[in-house]
């Protein structure tokens, strides 16, 4: 993996930007080097000065061209870690969108093959791979998964399978062909009905460790006062499924 852009810091500033790249802000032109690395500092000509770090998970997240709402990192922490992940696993997912999910997985050196229905989402993923430095783990290919189930079932099988689509339900009912024993599954979902179907379906289709997650945070906030839970509540992003092959 090589990372195909930085994120280049000034105080509360941050930019995205790649090597040869040269970026207009009020603080001074950045032109960045062809050579550029990690920790280098540049300066714009006016003389402001900026930090080069390399991309964090957390990065891709504020910094990626976004397609609708992304995956956020702590629900992408769920999945890793409920599922064990690692370098060399073979993934299936199916709902790329903005590719959150995907570029974390490749950054972890999974082979991923994800599927997006809609050609100009698609197209986005894949420059976000691109931008992430993972185009060459992260294979984005438009369509239905649905539709490529029977093929894909024919192979060796995946390590894991990540769905983040209306039709999870419908995928997850094959999960059992497509995962290699031992494999594990993780359905996505901000509605608690596309979740009982998905978790109906696993059932029928035999796989086992069953769970199902509301995937919740609360900001803490603290004071001279004392400390206590931000009035701002209980932050809902939705709900993780996850089951295994036997």
């Amino acid at each position: 993996m090589t990372d195909a852009a930085y994120l280049l810091v000034h105080e509360d500033r941050e930019y995205l930007l790649e090597p040869g790249e040269e970026f207009g802000t009020d603080l001074g032109v950045i032109d960045v080097p062809e050579d550029v690395a990690a920790g280098d500092t540049i300066e714009t000509h006016l003389g402001t000065e900026f930090e080069v770090r390399e991309l964090r998970g957390p990065d891709l997240f504020d910094h990626l061209e976004r397609t609708g709402a992304p995956m956020m990192p702590r629900d992408v922490g769920l999945v890793i870690g409920h599922t064990g992940v690692k370098a060399g696993d073979r993934v299936l997912d199916a709902g790329t969108g903005t590719g959150i999910l995907s570029a974390y997985l490749g950054r972890d050196d999974a082979e991923v093959t994800t599927y997006e229905q809609d050609p100009e989402f698609a197209e986005v993923a894949r420059e976000n791979m691109r931008v992430a430095g993972v185009s060459d783990q992260v294979d984005v290919r438009t369509g239905d998964l649905t539709e490529h189930v029977d093929e894909l079932a024919e192979g060796d099988g995946f390590d894991v399978l990540t769905l983040d689509t209306a039709n999870a339900p419908e995928i997850a009912a094959r999960a059992d062909e497509l995962l290699v024993p031992g494999g594990f599954l993780a359905v996505y979902s901000p509605f608690v009905e596309a979740t009982h179907d998905a978790a109906d379906a696993v059932k029928e289709a035999g796989l086992t460790e069953i769970e199902t997650l509301e995937t919740i945070q609360r900001e803490m906030d603290f004071s001279d006062r004392g400390s206590r839970p931000s009035t701002a509540g209980v932050g809902h992003t939705g709900y993780l499924l996850f089951a295994r092959r036997p």
